[in-house]
Parts: structure tokens; sequence; C-alpha cells
């Protein structure tokens, strides 16, 4: 089988959304002259801002997003799958944002829209503090999608902290799982490599992990390290830190192999059960 070409986007997005934006449409016509049939952004591409009175002047409805426009003709005028990685856009019902990951045709028509699920909300020893539930909505379910890569599963950075949602996508039998991200350093160094492989070697699907990295006009710090992940656990990019567009070939057939080698599938059991407790 021939491989597929990807393309993932490590940014360092800043308080400038048509300055984010711009990068992105460049990138978004780079990935497909190279020959890649999807197109893979970071969380908050679009503007990454913890002023919040700061962000609010630039936060819109998801149909007034003059970006998204931009975004959308991009994709069409390349002829390729987007995957914004996430925006921050005003929730329809709540009054709060939403953390909202979009997935593009190459006809510019939204194909699937998923809200992250898990809110961050600690204080780091590092002394940065996170309420991300302050001003955001949770999303309220999982959502896989089909793409040119197969059955997608769409979660969002903190959600890869959060085994039953994978499961969920898992019970789907997706083929990708995208995790878009904007990890803090201290956490990345930690637990970025080791939970992106887990998620790939027990969904038995390739993970696609496009970061933030570097030092943001808002005074974070994010640590980098997109990665692409075949199912069998080995990894095909490690982008390092700094911004740039990177490259990855997909051997689809390597689904099937590995699911033949180890069938957790089809031996897998839902366990919807309280645990009996000695």
């Amino acid at each position: 089988m021939t491989p597929t070409i990807i393309a993932v986007h490590q940014m360092c997005s800043g308080i400038d959304p048509h300055q984010n934006c711009a990068a992105m449409v460049d990138a978004i016509s780079l990935s497909a002259a190279r020959g890649a049939v999807m197109y893979f952004a970071p969380e908050m591409s679009c503007l990454l801002d913890r002023n919040r009175d700061r962000a609010r002047q630039n936060i819109t409805a998801e149909a007034q997003s003059a970006e998204l426009q931009k975004i959308y003709a991009a994709a069409q005028s390349a002829g390729t799958w987007v995957h914004l990685g996430s925006m921050a856009v005003v929730h329809e019902t709540s009054g709060k944002f939403a953390n909202r990951s979009l997935v593009i045709g190459p006809d510019g028509i939204v194909r699937a829209r998923y809200d992250k699920m898990h809110l961050f909300d600690v204080d780091l020893a590092s002394g940065e503090s996170w309420r991300e539930s302050s001003a955001y909505a949770a999303g309220d379910g999982p959502v896989a999608v089909a793409s040119p890569l197969g059955l997608m599963g769409l979660t969002i950075c903190y959600d890869i902290r959060f085994p039953s949602l994978f499961a969920a996508l898992i019970g789907k039998r997706v083929d990708v799982i995208a995790v878009p991200a904007a990890f803090t350093v201290p956490t990345g160094k930690a637990h970025w490599h080791a939970l992106l492989t887990a998620r790939a070697i027990e969904a038995e699907a390739f993970v696609i992990a496009a970061a933030q990295s570097g030092a943001h006009a808002d005074g974070r710090q994010t640590y980098g390290h997109s990665m692409v992940i075949d199912p069998w656990g080995e990894t095909l990019l490690d982008m390092g830190e700094g911004e740039g567009l990177g490259f990855a070939e997909l051997d689809l057939s390597r689904l099937a192999e590995v699911r033949a080698q180890i069938p957790v599938h089809a031996n897998r059991r839902d366990i919807d059960m309280p645990v009996r407790l000695f």
C-alpha cells in the first residue's frame, strides 16, 4: 500500500488571530503542495491568550469567525482535509466559551465538531494556575468522523489523561485519534510521550498530536514535541521544540497487521458493572 502523507503544524500561536490564521493558511497550501492529504494544527491554533478580558474581544460564535472563513477557503483552494486542532468560540447555549475542534473537508465544509470534554483546573508546583471551567463549557460526548485516514476520533489536550474517553472511541474501532495540544513544559516532560504512546498501543490506532511550542505572547511556555505514533507504538514523527511544518507517512495497512497480531478489538469486553471491593 502506498503510504499516506499527513502534515503536522507545530505553532507558537499568539494573541493576534489574524497573524495565526495567516500562518495556518500558508501551511495548508504548503501541505497540499507536498502531497499531504490532511493538515493538522494544535490546540488553540487561532488564538492563544490566557488574558480572558483581552481574548474575549477576539472570540466570536463559530458562524461569525472571520478566521474560520479563511481556513475553509484555504482547505477548498488546496483541495485538502484540515484538522483545525481547536479554537475558542462562543458556546451556543451556555454563555461561556467552548474549546472546539473542527474537521474540514477538501470542499471547505465542516465534517465534524468536538468540544473538549475535560477541563483543566489545577494549581501547579511551578506557580501556574489554570481554571478552564470558569470560562469554558465542557463538551457533552465523544465524536468520531470518517476521514481519508479512516475513522478518526477527536480529543483535545487534557483529554489524553482520561481513558474512558479513549475507551469509547476504541469501542467504535477508530483508526486514528487526533490529540491537538498546548501542554505545559513540566507536564509535557513528565507525561506527553508516555500518554500518547499508551493511547496508540491500547487503541491499535495511529495517534496524531499537533502541539504548541515555545514562549507565547501571553506569557505561557508550551512543550512542543508534536508527534505521530503508529498502532504498534512506534514513533513516526517527533518535532522537538520550535515552530514548523512536519510530515509523516502513514502505512494504513499497519492497522490490520497489528490488530491481527494482538486482537484486542475482538477480545474486548465492555465493562459496565460495579467493582467488587474486598
